[in-house]
């Protein structure tokens, strides 16, 4: 954003490491006033660059399968896709229903139109997803093919979470 300065990248990285932080104590760390930080993290917020979400341990909160499902659309969707109010709403109302998707875009790679990452308790719970999926969007879906992660697996090197951007977002 062409607004941004070089001290708010700074209260953004420390936000994102710690969205508690007072606004006092930020201050502090980074040598500027505390209104300054107030003033500048009101901004942000109010230009919905920052949000406030947890982001836990889904492993520990009995979470074992993070899936990244990749869409490709039936033919003849292609151009329908955001310009059709009615399958725009629904979809709206699918992602509603449910809050297991938690991204979902259209892009393009791989032969693929768009994906959706999804967390789910256990492999059966994954494959009911899967299901309903093919379900309701069979007519508009030429294919879903998913990647699967197990979260419970010793392979996980890096739990999810933004705390290691940070550091590159305050390079910026």
């Amino acid at each position: 954003m062409e607004w941004l300065k070089p001290v708010d990248y700074e209260i953004l990285s420390q936000l994102i490491k710690n969205s508690k932080i007072s606004d006092r104590k930020l201050a502090g760390k980074l040598g500027v006033s505390q209104p300054t930080v107030t003033r500048k993290r009101a901004k942000m917020e109010k230009a919905e660059l920052i949000d406030y979400t947890a982001v836990p341990n889904f492993a520990k909160l009995g979470f074992e399968i993070l899936a990244f499902n990749f869409v490709s659309y039936s033919p003849g969707m292609q151009g329908q896709v955001g310009e059709n109010k009615d399958l725009e709403q629904k979809l709206r109302t699918t992602l509603s229903e449910n809050p297991n998707m938690i991204f979902v875009s259209s892009g393009r790679g791989v032969g693929f139109d768009g994906v959706a990452v999804s967390i789910h308790r256990n492999y059966s719970d994954y494959s009911e997803f899967i299901k309903t999926l093919r379900l309701e969007w069979g007519a508009h879906v030429g294919s879903i093919d998913s990647f699967v992660v197990s979260l419970k697996s010793d392979n996980v090197l890096r739990q999810f979470t933004f705390k290691h951007l940070a550091n590159q977002i305050s390079e910026e």
